[in-house]
C-alpha cells in the first residue's frame, strides 16, 4: 500500500508544483501525481503549465519519491510516439521512478489542436492503438504501425531505460479496465468501485491499482468547503460532463448549482484526520493499493504538513 499526493497543475504555477513535490518527499509521501492538462477546469484556478517540463524539474529536485501522470491522453493533443519518447526519457532521468498514467482524455484539453474530439467508442479505439504503439516502440528498433486511427512510420526511441515505466490505464468502465489488464501494467480510477478492480484482475491484471480520493484540508470545515466549492465544484458533475465540455467557462456554467452539501458528500473536509481515514478505507476495501490524496483545500503546504504530522501514520496503520 502506497500513498501519493495529487499536484493540482490547474491551481498552481510550475515552480510552486516543483516545490510541493520537494515538500511531499520530505513529508514521507511515496509518490506524487500530476495532471496533464492544457486548460484548467475553471478560470478561477488560473494555471495549467506543461506537465512534462514540470516533471523533468521534479525529477531533478528529488531523489526518492515516485512520479506519475494522472493522466495523459496519448491520442489527440499528443501522438503516442511522442509520449513513448517522453516517458522513456523521464524514466531515465528520474532513475526509474516514473509511472505513465494514461487515459482516453477530455474535450477540455484535446479539442485545442482543432482535430475535434471522438465519441466514447472512438476514444477507446484510439487508446488501444496508442498503447500498442507505445509498447511497440519500447521494444526497441525501428517500428511502423498502421491502425484504424493512428499510424507510425519508421520510428525508433533511441534512449530506452533498463526498466520500462509502469503504464497505469485510467478506467471508468469495464471495457477500459479490461484494456488496462491486456495492454497496461496497472489500473487508474477516481471512484471506490470494486467492480473495476474485479474486472481488471479477472482479465489478468496484476499490477498496481491507483485511485484518487477527493478531500479538502483547512483549519476549519467551513474554510475547506468554501475553497472546494470555489475551485473544485466541477468534480461533482460526473464523468459524462467532465469529458465533454470544451472550456473553463462551460464548467463554470455547468457547476453553478453545486451546493455546499454536495461538496461535503463527496469530499473529506476539515482539520481532523478521521474523515480522511474513513474516506481512504472505502478505496482500500474496493481493492486499490496506490491511494492518491487529492486536496482541494486552500493551503497545500498545510495539508502536506498535516499528512506528515498526523494523517500519514494513521493511514499506514490501515
Amino acid at each position: 500500500m502506497k500513498f501519493g499526493y495529487k499536484l493540482s497543475a490547474e491551481g498552481f504555477g510550475p515552480k510552486e508544483l516543483i516545490e510541493q513535490t520537494v515538500q511531499a518527499e520530505r513529508a514521507g509521501f511515496d509518490f506524487v501525481e500530476i495532471s496533464d492538462h492544457y486548460h484548467p477546469w475553471l478560470d478561477v484556478q488560473g494555471h495549467s503549465p506543461f506537465a512534462w517540463t514540470v516533471l523533468g524539474a521534479m525529477a531533478a529536485r528529488t531523489e526518492r519519491i515516485g512520479l506519475a501522470t494522472g493522466v495523459t491522453c496519448p491520442t489527440v493533443r499528443y501522438h503516442p510516439a511522442i509520449i513513448a519518447q517522453a516517458a522513456a526519457t523521464l524514466q531515465i532521468t528520474s532513475d526509474n521512478r516514473f509511472t505513465l498514467g494514461i487515459g482516453a482524455g477530455e474535450r477540455l484539453n484535446e479539442h485545442v489542436v482543432g482535430q475535434g474530439f471522438p465519441s466514447v467508442r472512438g476514444r477507446h479505439e484510439r487508446l488501444r492503438e496508442a498503447l500498442e504503439i507505445i509498447k511497440l516502440l519500447w521494444q526497441g528498433g525501428y517500428q511502423s504501425y498502421e491502425g484504424k486511427h493512428l499510424q507510425l512510420e519508421d520510428a525508433r526511441v533511441f534512449d530506452l531505460p533498463d526498466q520500462l515505466p509502469v503504464i497505469a490505464v485510467a478506467a471508468g468502465g469495464k471495457s477500459a479496465a479490461t484494456m488496462a489488464a491486456e495492454l497496461g501494467d496497472g489500473l487508474f480510477a477516481t471512484e471506490p468501485r470494486s467492480d473495476l478492480v474485479e474486472t481488471y484482475r479477472g482479465a489478468g491484471g496484476s499490477g498496481p491499482r491507483y485511485a484518487e480520493v477527493p478531500m479538502a484540508w483547512a483549519p476549519t470545515e467551513e474554510a475547506a468547503v468554501q475553497e472546494a466549492l470555489k475551485t473544485t465544484r466541477w468534480a461533482v458533475t460526473g464523468w459524462k460532463v467532465m469529458s465533454e465540455l470544451p472550456n473553463p467557462v462551460n464548467f463554470d456554467a455547468a457547476s453553478q448549482t453545486v451546493r455546499e452539501e454536495d461538496i461535503r458528500e463527496q469530499f473529506a473536509v476539515g482539520p481532523d484526520a478521521e474523515p480522511y481515514v474513513e474516506a481512504v478505507k472505502k478505496y482500500l476495501a474496493a481493492g486499490y493499493d496506490h491511494i492518491v490524496l487529492q486536496n482541494a483545500g486552500p493551503d497545500p503546504e498545510g495539508f502536506i504538513d498535516f499528512f506528515q504530522k498526523e494523517l500519514g501514520d494513521k493511514l499506514r496503520a490501515l
